[in-house]
């Protein structure tokens, strides 16, 4: 019976020189899925990646692409479905970028190693889709990191796969490289059913691209799921050994530790309007507490890791005179009353008689 999956592992066991470090790795992939390793550094994705595609030999299990075993494809076979941009830097002698992209369609070519018209219009249109047609005469030696790595991905692409392993593939690039490569990604998985599996740093990121995520540490897989599944505070701050600060699952980002010490600010905000005096008293090592805020708010959970107090009430119920109370409570015994400037309407009227409360205590300044 065919499997579900275009490409998995079972029981597959990884590490050097015969010495296990990661075992019982099981996962499985559709045709233009995207995987995406997260972890530690020196946890072991690196590795992970080099023996799924066959830079490093497996100490034991199996990997299944497109029904057969990986590793009883030729070097060839091989070549002409999986393409991989590793870490390591390449440094190819005296080869412009054009060159190296076009060794990309060497598994195609005859014995002589010659391009077609069709090979160069392929390499031509990699090195378009990366946005790196005016380095085709450049020497790659003489070129950015982050050129570098596109130019790498023009290869890969050029060797038209139908799966592209990548480690760290963001390395060295700017934010708008980052975004524009992810894009290629993720239009080429979608797009051209090719199975992307890669590992990334940026956490924020990873929830957005991928289907599936593994995290990666320790002697077995951590977690494997949907992005999902995977992105909660308390899972990301265990994969890290997150102490300090905290991760924000709602927004997909970090949010660094709240200043220690009893609220010297209360924050009235709400929607978002908040925020951003939220994190200036962080920046600014002032002890805060924040309400009266909603749950289901957006500004709840920066608030929730950055106050020292926060006055909050269930998603969609009304705030009761407990909530009332001990907000009125904070704002009698703090110096000061920050107003964000959250529209005051019938559903948070109880915000607005907060701010009549603190009268004098009142300011629309985050400074301190």
């Amino acid at each position: 019976m065919k499997s579900e999956w275009y490409f998995s592992t079972d029981a597959l066991c990884v590490g050097y020189n015969g010495r296990a470090l990661i075992s019982e790795i099981t996962l499985g992939l559709r045709r233009g899925e995207i995987l995406t390793l997260i972890g530690p550094n020196g946890s072991g994705k690196s590795t992970i990646l080099k023996t799924i595609s066959r830079h490093l030999a497996k100490i034991a299990g199996t990997v299944v692409l497109d029904g057969r075993d990986l590793h009883a494809l030729s070097g060839r076979e091989l070549a002409t479905r999986m393409a991989v941009v590793l870490t390591e830097r390449v440094r190819p002698e005296l080869m412009s970028c054009g060159e190296l992209v076009a060794s990309g369609r060497y598994p195609y070519t005859n014995s002589f190693g010659r391009l077609t018209e069709r090979d160069r219009e392929i390499v031509r249109g990699a090195l378009r889709r990366v946005h790196a047609e005016e380095l085709y005469d450049r020497d790659f030696s003489e070129i950015s990191d982050g050129q570098r790595q596109r130019i790498l991905l023009a290869r890969a692409i050029a060797q038209e796969p139908e799966i592209i392993v990548l480690d760290e593939p963001t390395s060295f690039l700017d934010i708008k490289h980052k975004i524009e490569l992810l894009e290629i990604l993720r239009d080429m998985a979608k797009k051209q059913r090719i199975t992307v599996v890669m590992s990334l740093h940026e956490i924020d990121l990873a929830s957005k691209i991928s289907d599936k995520i593994v995290c990666v540490k320790g002697d077995r897989i951590a977690a494997y799921g949907t992005p999902d599944e995977i992105f909660t505070d308390e899972r990301i701050r265990a994969l890290y050994d997150i102490e300090h600060g905290a991760y924000n699952a709602a927004l997909g980002c970090v949010e660094l530790s709240r200043p220690a010490g009893e609220a010297e600010v209360f924050v009235i905000g709400g929607a978002g309007y908040g925020i951003p005096f939220c994190r200036a008293l962080q920046k600014a090592a002032v002890p805060f507490a924040a309400g009266i805020l909603w749950e289901n708010d957006v500004e709840f959970p920066v608030a929730s890791a950055l106050a020292a107090e926060v006055v909050s009430v269930p998603a969609f119920a009304p705030a009761g005179e407990e909530a009332v109370a001990r907000a009125k409570a904070i704002i009698g015994r703090v110096g000061r009353v920050i107003d964000c400037g959250c529209p005051v309407g019938e559903f948070n009227r109880v915000n607005g008689e907060l701010l009549r409360c603190a009268g004098a205590k009142r300011t629309t300044e985050a400074g301190v």
